[in-house]
């Protein structure tokens, strides 16, 4: 199932100069990883508190395109540069799904918006997550498979915060534009499921 997450490697090589200045500064993944989840908490903090003020919205796309770079950095720093851990992979999934939830929730605010439909966006999401990282617990690899992904998302909720910043996106179809998200999630995490057993399966010697 195609995925922006498959752009990947090219914005990889976009960003190694980069990552390789902030090593020789001693900047390290976890670094990245815990910064990376502490400013999207205090965006989606601000933005819910505020959300009477739509143009604050479109702090989540720029916010988003910023941490989609700071998530490849810190992946990148883990394994050109040695980096790699268990508290290193520990961060890297919690923090991902602290994130990802703390920049969907500011749209429950919208008086427009039904809270029931962002909720259930977001638990589908942290679901969608936590089948991808069940595929090494059953010995497949960890699925990044899509149609909504974790880059897909915050290419879609970027999205959906430029247009409420600017008014090009009537609130009043957030609440289906949401049903149409709960929707792809659940073919995600079916799709992640599926991917995961397929690849055992094809692991395991004829009988």
């Amino acid at each position: 199932m195609p995925s922006i997450y498959q752009l990947k490697p090219r914005f990889q090589n976009l960003l190694r100069p980069l990552v390789q200045r902030l090593h020789a500064r001693g900047v390290t993944a976890n670094q990245v990883t815990l910064a990376a989840a502490g400013v999207s908490l205090l965006l989606g903090a601000l933005v819910a508190a505020f959300a009477g003020y739509l143009w604050l919205f479109a702090l989540i796309p720029l916010w988003m395109l910023l941490r989609m770079a700071l998530n490849a950095i810190d992946g990148m720093l883990a394994r050109e540069f040695g980096q790699q851990s268990t508290l290193g992979a520990y961060l890297n999934e919690l923090c991902d799904v602290i994130a990802d939830s703390a920049l969907l929730l500011p749209f429950a605010v919208l008086p427009e918006v039904s809270t029931l439909w962002v909720v259930l966006v977001t638990l589908l999401a942290v679901f969608v997550e936590y089948a991808g990282v069940m595929g090494p617990l059953v010995g497949a690899a960890r699925r990044y498979d899509g149609p909504m992904g974790k880059s897909d998302r915050a290419f879609v909720f970027g999205v959906l915060g430029a247009g409420v910043a600017t008014g090009l996106l009537s609130l009043a179809w957030l609440d289906g534009l949401f049903m149409l998200i709960a929707a792809l999630l659940v073919w995600t995490l079916v799709n992640r499921v599926r991917q995961g057993i397929a690849e055992v399966a094809r692991q395991q010697p004829p009988a």
